[in-house]
């Protein structure tokens, strides 16, 4: 049977950890042909950097092609259903990486498609984000488990995946956020829910010294995301007091990693320069969209079996 993405709940600790191990490798095995004779094709309501150029790079790295679809090609439930696409491209590709405003459109491409879909953004989740985002903590702490993510800013789908994330493979997991923009109950739940099967912790403050006292990582997003310019005005007013500097990095352990999962206001969530920061691994995370986004095609494409081991 099919196996789609659509957020980070849908994996198991296992499996995430198996998707880290074989993206390891494969940053070490460069190209290959595993995925020779497949194609993705890419369907985005929204404009991307990151998201379209690793998912095709990693389509192409492993001999496969992709196939871009722009809002205005397709019309995504306005020009023709989201039902009816789903059916269409089941019978052209091999899997859909979708990118756009809802979850909903998501659930509805998922359940006309036959072939795998992958959330690559909605308004609830990011989970090829934080997915490369443990890659990374791994990459650069040696483990996973027992280590501290601080949050600061909007309880948004990076915050959302993040907390999945974190709580699944044993991570605690601390938000910081003004009242009114915190992650939703139901969200919220489910992460606690995990949280208790894994033995972590899960803590909401409104203070965000409260957040990164000895943190292992401090984490931002930016304060006004695509889809809410109209909120632009009150939201950096909500936030003003939730800039990532200098002085609430200090509050954190001295091996701090600093994270953004780009693109990045300077002067708004971070200080102008703390991209070059010592402690910042921003430019990792972003490198690590290709190599954690060409295990997961691996997994849901191929009709091999992907094992961490």
């Amino acid at each position: 049977m099919k196996k789609d993405l659509l957020s980070i709940a849908d994996l198991n600790r296992r499996e995430i950890e198996g998707l880290i191990e074989r993206a390891r490798r494969m940053k070490k095995e460069g190209m290959t042909r595993l995925l020779s004779g497949k194609t993705l094709a890419l369907l985005f309501e929204k404009p991307s950097l990151r998201t379209r150029v690793s998912f095709e790079m990693a389509m192409h790295q492993q001999g496969g092609h992709s196939i871009y679809l722009s809002p205005e090609e397709v019309g995504l439930g306005k020009r023709e259903s989201t039902a009816d696409i789903a059916r269409v491209l089941s019978r052209y590709v091999d899997g859909i990486a979708a990118r756009t405003f809802s979850q909903e459109t998501l659930r509805v491409l998922a359940g006309y498609s036959s072939v795998p879909v992958i959330n690559a953004l909605s308004d609830l989740e990011h989970p090829c984000q934080a997915l490369s985002d443990l890659l990374t903590i791994y990459e650069m702490k040696g483990k996973l488990t027992g280590l501290t993510l601080a949050f600061i800013g909007d309880g948004n789908n990076v915050a959302n995946s993040l907390l999945f994330s974190a709580t699944l493979v044993g991570m605690d997991f601390r938000l910081a956020c003004p009242p009114g923009y915190e992650i939703k109950e139901a969200i919220l739940n489910q992460g606690k829910k995990f949280a208790a099967r894994s033995g972590s912790q899960v803590l909401l403050t409104s203070d965000p010294h409260e957040a990164v006292k000895n943190a292992d990582i401090i984490y931002t997003d930016v304060w006004v995301s695509m889809g809410q310019e109209a909120e632009a005005k009150k939201r950096r007013r909500a936030f003003s007091n939730y800039q990532v500097d200098d002085k609430l990095l200090d509050l954190a352990k001295r091996d701090v990693l600093f994270m953004h999962p780009l693109p990045a206001h300077h002067g708004e969530e971070i200080y102008a320069g703390l991209l070059d920061d010592p402690r910042s691994v921003v430019f990792d995370q972003a490198e690590n969209r290709l190599q954690l986004q060409k295990a997961l095609l691996l997994k849901l494409l191929s009709n091999r079996k992907v094992s961490g081991k």
